[in-house]
């Protein structure tokens, strides 16, 4: 689920708590006290979230902002969501979530203003080890992502470790995106590549969005 990338193997003079090294972006183990409370309230919260009647959106709203660094006003995640820690995902305002979004924020995922995210969307900032050793002794860190403003993620895209989208870029259904994508393009595949910039020709609506969800909806 997580990107494979090279690092430099802690030094052992290093001291730092280890939630202190996770939030810093290093290598850090994740057997620790302090991010095990965490990850435990994110789990619990959205225990809470899920299960919710689909009518409540005030109770959801409640709990999504109790959850999250930030949840912007208009904004809806439809349930099922999964987090890791939940505080390190800031949501802007007026944005869509579809069913089953799963944000793996170890480190920063920050979602801009009127983004549009797809069923069975995925958010990953874990990386491991490429060298045997440490990743056998559970060493890992994370990167963050990026989502500007007016996004559009398609159904099942992920996004990989490090990765900003540039605002009103469209992204395909199924792409996996593994490096930056400039604003106002669309891209799709594996990896995600620019097929074309957005131009006037998109302005007559859905049909203009090379089918970045099924059926022409916006999400």
């Amino acid at each position: 689920m997580c990107t494979l990338v090279h690092m430099t193997f802690p030094d052992p003079s290093d001291q730092r708590p280890m939630r202190e090294r996770m939030l810093a972006g290093d290598l850090y183990l994740a057997d620790d006290p302090q991010i095990a409370a965490d990850s435990e309230r994110a789990m619990s919260l959205s225990h809470r979230v899920n299960p919710l009647d689909p009518n409540d959106g005030a109770t959801r709203r409640e709990l999504l902002t109790e959850l999250l660094g930030a949840f912007g006003e208009g904004s809806e995640i439809r349930p099922p969501f999964r987090c890791d820690l939940g505080y390190r995902t800031t949501i802007g305002a007026r944005v869509f979530v579809n069913f089953n979004l799963v944000c793996l924020d170890v480190a920063p995922v920050t979602i801009g203003d009127d983004v549009l995210i797809g069923p069975n969307v995925q958010l990953l900032t874990p990386t491991h080890p490429v060298e045997p050793g440490p990743r056998r002794d559970k060493w890992e860190a994370a990167q963050p992502i990026t989502i500007g403003d007016n996004v559009w993620l398609g159904g099942g895209v992920t996004v990989c470790p490090g990765v900003t989208i540039g605002e009103n870029t469209v992204v395909g259904a199924g792409s996996v995106v593994t490096r930056d994508l400039p604003a106002n393009v669309v891209a799709v595949g594996n990896p995600a590549r620019v097929l074309r910039h957005i131009g006037a020709e998109d302005a007559q609506g859905p049909e203009g969005t090379d089918g970045a969800a099924a059926g022409g909806e916006p999400a």
